[in-house]
């Protein structure tokens, strides 16, 4: 991997930056890497109103003028949604534990009941932490390292200053009403979508139909990892990233 090209990593919802520390370093040895906090998370501002289109907006004026971009759960429709409104930017999108439609329709099964959607935003409003405590948990759940997973999370979320509750019930509210199936055919820059077997929180079968839908992609469905495959197996997820990348480079050799 050339050492000029630029990386950048996108979290998910109630997480935080620092959850791909491992990662990123193990990137960093080929590349440029920015891991990029989603508004509102961290340090950065919030941003008004609050949807992937203007989430996008904010990351693509922070970022290198060209990168490829790594995206995961919540990040990964953030990823999407970028390429789409600035695809002379996203050169190479790498997706992990995605989907395009992250709750359940009558044509779209791949996702979570509205029932648990509403009960996700009822305890939010209730008692936040209890509820990233459970969903921790959700996201460790079926992974070979789940211990070790969930306290990756844990640690990245709970020894930073956690989000503020709008900006958390604002994510639910994309994660509750979007839909991408309908943009996908326009997103046209090669894609790698990488989805554990196990994942509670996503269906692999929604990467699975997420990767068919996209004109330039593949899917990897990763045996005994869960919502966050890098976390349990970050070698793995490090060396399949840097394969995919280097094909742009040897493409132009």
């Amino acid at each position: 991997m050339s050492t000029h090209r630029d990386i950048v990593l996108l979290h998910g919802w109630a997480s935080h930056a620092s959850v791909f520390r491992t990662l990123a370093r193990a990137l960093e040895k080929h590349a440029r890497v920015t891991v990029m906090a989603l508004p509102g998370y961290s340090d950065s501002a919030a941003c008004a109103p609050y949807t992937l289109e203007r989430i996008a907006d904010v990351l693509a004026n922070a970022a290198p003028k060209t990168c490829s971009v790594v995206g995961w759960s919540l990040g990964a429709q953030v990823a999407l949604t970028w390429a789409r409104r600035a695809p002379w930017q996203v050169q190479r999108l790498a997706l992990i534990a995605a989907t395009p439609c992250f709750v359940q329709r009558s044509d779209w099964h791949h996702g979570v009941t509205p029932l648990v959607m509403r009960q996700f935003t009822s305890q939010l409003e209730r008692d936040a932490a209890a509820l990233l405590r459970r969903f921790v948990a959700l996201q460790a759940q079926g992974d070979k390292q789940a211990v070790r997973v969930a306290h990756k999370l844990r640690t990245a979320l709970f020894t930073h200053p956690l989000p503020a509750p709008e900006v958390l019930a604002a994510g639910l509210t994309i994660l509750r009403a979007s839909d991408l199936r309908g943009d996908l055919r326009s997103i046209v820059q090669p894609a790698l979508v990488m989805h554990g077997e196990n994942d509670a929180v996503t269906p692999c079968a929604a990467g699975a139909a997420l990767a068919h839908a996209l004109p330039n992609a593949r899917f990897e469905a990763l045996a005994g990892a869960g919502h966050a495959p890098f976390l349990g197996a970050p070698e793995v997820i490090a060396a399949r990233l840097r394969e995919f990348f280097d094909e742009s480079l040897a493409a132009i050799r």
